[in-house]
Order: structure tokens, then sequence, then C-alpha cells
């Protein structure tokens, strides 16, 4: 489908042969942009789903263990009476302990060490819980009770998120400057090579768009050819560090998986930067020969 007549022998400038390998590069550097900007969206998605609208409540033990069933249960009776919750469930030592063994080894096992008494609860959909309130109530009935509410630092890991993001965008947008400069400065110094031949072209009729179309679709095929390069390069680096995050402790680090929506972004990549160096040289072009001739 490239193999269109060329009036310029547009394959024999030595610029050109250069632009693949830069367009492989800011494709290689995208696609790693992008790829961790959407598990940074879809770790946080999931968290967000597996976490809001969840609080987590401590019961300390007390002094007397023949009081900690007593505490326990003025906890839950504040809880059966609060309408906003949906459901609450103690969590047993058993559970307990796994949570905690990642963090302290064989300690966690270790039976002199004192266990907090954990009751996982979670609130009815799209309704608004006094936490606040819901904390005093319980400091009153039982001292030295906590809750632990989710959205607090869950709010923090969505502005780091967003930060993330934001960064990861405005290396993406980099990228589409670099790669418009690159295209711009090697379609005007083809234009300038090839000055007498357009000249020639034109005096024969030949149109600028003519000349524009030759050398949009040069800029198209080596910037498919450098774009599926940097992309041949880019996946096996992201299946690297997708799978050296499998092996790290998956208490310390969020599932890492990259979906087929994932995949179907990042392998637009290559024709994206390929049509804007398609756009980029034709538009040049235009520019450049309505001031030229």
């Amino acid at each position: 489908m490239f193999a269109r007549r060329s009036d310029l022998p547009l394959d024999r400038d030595s610029l050109s042969r250069f632009l693949p390998w830069l367009i492989a590069f800011m494709v290689f550097l995208a696609v790693l942009a992008m790829a961790g900007m959407l598990m940074l969206n879809s770790t946080a998605a999931r968290w967000d789903q597996g976490i809001r609208g969840t609080l987590t409540i401590q019961v300390i033990p007390a002094d007397d263990p023949k009081e900690d069933g007593e505490r326990l249960d003025k906890v839950l009776s504040v809880l059966a009476k609060t309408a906003e919750i949906e459901r609450y469930e103690t969590l047993s030592d058993g559970r307990l302990l796994q949570l905690l063994e990642p963090w302290l080894g064989s300690a966690a096992g270790s039976r002199d060490l004192p266990l907090p008494k954990l009751v996982d609860v979670e609130l009815k959909p799209d309704v608004e819980l006094n936490v606040e309130a819901l904390s005093k109530q319980l400091q009153r009935q039982v001292p030295g009770t906590t809750v632990d509410d989710h959205r607090v630092w869950l709010n923090r890991l969505v502005r780091l998120i967003q930060t993330v993001e934001g960064v990861a965008t405005l290396v993406l947008v980099f990228i589409c400057f670099a790669t418009v400069g690159t295209v711009v400065f090697t379609t005007r110094t083809g234009l300038a090579i090839h000055r007498d031949a357009i000249e020639v072209l034109h005096l024969i009729g030949a149109q600028d768009s003519y000349v524009a179309r030759q050398f949009a679709s040069r800029a198209l095929m080596l910037g498919l050819q450098g774009g599926i390069f940097g992309l041949l390069l880019g996946v096996p680096t992201l299946w690297g560090i997708v799978h050296l995050a499998r092996q790290m402790d998956s208490s310390l680090l969020p599932d890492v998986t990259i979906g087929l929506s994932h995949w179907a972004a990042l392998v637009g990549l290559p024709v994206a930067i390929a049509l804007i160096a398609m756009l980029t040289a034709r538009l040049t072009v235009m520019k450049t020969l309505s001031r030229m001739l």
C-alpha cells in the first residue's frame, strides 16, 4: 500500500534513514509511559472498588483478658444499631495472624503476642456515615477503640496516582512534540535537498499537494517502521517488569496486570505516531512550498 510512484529520490536522503530509529526510541518511551499510566489507573480502580465503603474497627485488648469478650460485644452492639452499616464481621485470631505473618514472620504465631480484635465493617451503598461521630460513640462505650476509615488513605493514594498519571501524560505530550519537531526538521531538510527537482515538477504542472503527498507517504512508512520496532522493544521490557513484580511478595505490591484493552492501546501507539508523522510532513511541505516558490 506504500508502493506509490515517487518522482523524488527520498530514499537516498541520509537524514531520513535516522528517522525510524528516532521514532522507535520515542515509541519505546511512550509504550512504557502509557503502560505505567494504564496499570496505575486499573490498580486504583480495583482498590477503590474493594476498599471504598468499608471501615476497620480495632478493639485494643484489656489488661484482664476476661474483659475482651465484653468489650467486643459492646462494639458490636453499637454497630448493630447504626443504620448506615450493611454488615460487620469479626476477624478470627487465625485470620489476623495470617495478615501479620508477612510483616512479623515467625513471631506472628507467638501466643504471647497481644492481638487486638478487628471488626470488618461494610457500609450500605450510596450512604454517608459520620465516621467521627461513630468513633466518639465507640470511645465512650469502649475506651481504646479506634476506627480506620479507608477513604482517608485511599484519597491520598488516588491523588498520588493522579499525579503520576499527569507526569506520564506530560511524557506522552513531549514525545508527540519531539516527533513533530523531528519530522519537521527532516522534511525541511529534504525540501532543501530536492529543491531543484521540486521546481522542475512545478514547471511541468505538479501541484504542491502532489509533492506533499510524496513526503507524507514517506513519513508514514518510516513512522510505521520505527513505531513497530519501538513496540517490539517495549513489549519484552514490560513483560520483564510484570514478571519481576509478580515474583515480589503480593502483600507488598498490588497485582500488576496488563489487560486486553491496555494491549490494544499500546499496539495503537505506532499507528498514532505514524499518522502524526504523516500529517506533520504534509503540513510542513505545504507551508514551506507556499513561501519557497
